[in-house]
């Protein structure tokens, strides 16, 4: 049964990690190769399976991971990210520095993907943590929660956007209805997940490399404005072509110029050389100095690229060996709430295949047929979709190894932050679903 394949797969990649304490690049490589020959994937193709998932999953994060952390390594070098930090704590005080980081990925996360938003806003986390000396977590986890609800639950993130595509949804309506769920449910689960006992006896160190150990005083640092003019340049360029193609249709030189500095490679290219000149040149440092602040982070996050390639070429052979289709022909016939049933076949493809967005598109295929006769409205079940879409995240995710990598955890204890707080998140997710649809229902909307 492909479901207990998964299951065994996933059981014995924990065990590879955490007894034999191997390289999470190749448990995850070995596991892959396992599952694929379990599932009759010819062995001629295995290699090629494996290239494929490696090279879809690189090519899709190394570029904007890559470049995102070369832009925080030039900020944290040159004191704007602690700039930026020390301006958070003093507007919102010490205490409030959760709400802090809550709201700010919030604002950014609303049109940029997690990865993107990740890798801008974790050097001012960073950055935080070194001055304040709070927990890692404490700091980072509430934005990283706010940050995965708005990429799984909104359009214009792509798991969203293509299942209203396969709908004919509204993009404007199911963001607004998304918002009234999304804000709530995710700032409740980021203010409450770093106070749970669980995650509170987790104390991880900043990963070396990655941040800046210097504490610049107040005449080294570049001015707030400066510096939060780099830090949000990708992200009104990213934000500014999200809008524009969904305010405008048709194609003109100025709409393809306008969706090109908007996609997140160039957005952050840019933003890199201007971060090099403006915290180089302009304040009297070499471009050798700056240079190697880019070195540094480049050599920092080789390993986590590996270990996310791998993630992906395990998603790869499980979508390989038909698992998906698996799925499908067993939730075929099954007689419950379209909306529920649309949230429960995404999580259990999200469960088994580790990816989203595979996760989304395929429960929409299947669900797609009952939305014609059932008179829901389409925009909730993009959402009920896009809700489940988001459990469970685990081994078989790659932005699991982001999140354990960035936060310096063991496989264990990033399935107790992560997996916990994704899975509540769908669950909050329906229920909010629900209750809108209860809502437009009493409104004979």
């Amino acid at each position: 049964m492909p479901l207990v394949v998964v299951g065994i797969s996933v059981a014995i990649l924990l065990f590879l990690m955490t007894k034999l304490k191997l390289n999470g690049f190749i448990a995850l490589l070995l596991v892959a190769v396992g599952v694929a020959l379990v599932q009759g994937v010819e062995m001629e193709k295995i290699p090629d399976v494996l290239g494929e998932g490696v090279g879809g999953q690189i090519g899709d994060t190394m570029l904007v991971v890559g470049l995102g952390a070369m832009v925080g390594r030039v900020m944290g070098d040159c004191g704007a990210a602690q700039r930026i930090a020390n301006t958070l704590i003093d507007t919102f005080g010490l205490r409030w520095v959760q709400v802090a980081m809550v709201v700010t990925a919030m604002l950014i996360g609303v049109t940029m993907f997690y990865e993107v938003a990740f890798v801008i806003i974790v050097p001012v986390a960073f950055t935080i943590v070194r001055v304040t000396r709070k927990n890692l977590l404490w700091v980072g986890l509430p934005m990283s929660i706010a940050l995965s609800t708005m990429h799984s639950f909104l359009p214009p993130h792509p798991g969203p956007t293509a299942v209203a595509s396969t709908f004919h949804a509204s993009v404007g309506l199911t963001l607004f209805y998304g918002l009234f769920i999304a804000i709530p449910a995710g700032a409740l689960i980021a203010l409450v997940w770093p106070r749970l006992p669980f995650v509170r006896r987790m104390d991880p160190e900043i990963p070396k490399g990655l941040v800046s150990e210097r504490t610049f005083t107040e005449e080294e640092m570049p001015g707030l404005g400066w510096s939060l003019s780099v830090a949000l340049v990708p992200v009104v360029l990213i934000a500014g072509a999200a809008v524009t193609d969904m305010a405008v249709s048709g194609s003109s030189p100025v709409l393809r110029f306008i969706t090109f500095i908007g996609s997140a490679p160039i957005a952050l290219l840019l933003t890199l050389l201007l971060a090099v000149w403006a915290f180089g040149p302009r304040i009297g440092r070499s471009l050798s100095e700056v240079s190697a602040s880019c070195n540094s982070a480049a050599q920092a996050m080789a390993m986590i690229l590996l270990v996310i390639g791998a993630g992906g070429a395990f998603k790869q052979v499980l979508v390989e060996g038909g698992i998906s289709d698996y799925i499908k022909d067993l939730t075929d016939g099954w007689s419950i709430s379209p909306i529920i049933l649309a949230w429960l076949i995404a999580v259990v493809l999200r469960v088994a295949l580790g990816s989203a967005t595979v996760a989304v598109v395929t429960a929409a295929g299947v669900v797609q047929p009952l939305l014609e006769n059932s008179g829901v409205h389409p925009e909730l079940m993009v959402l009920a979709v896009s809700c489940g879409s988001i459990a469970f995240s685990h081994v078989n995710d790659p932005g699991f190894w982001m999140f354990k990598e960035y936060f310096n955890l063991s496989v264990i204890d990033a399935i107790k932050a992560r997996t916990t707080y994704t899975t509540v998140l769908a669950v909050l997710g329906l229920g909010g679903v629900l209750a809108v649809e209860a809502a437009l229902e009493a409104l004979n909307v």
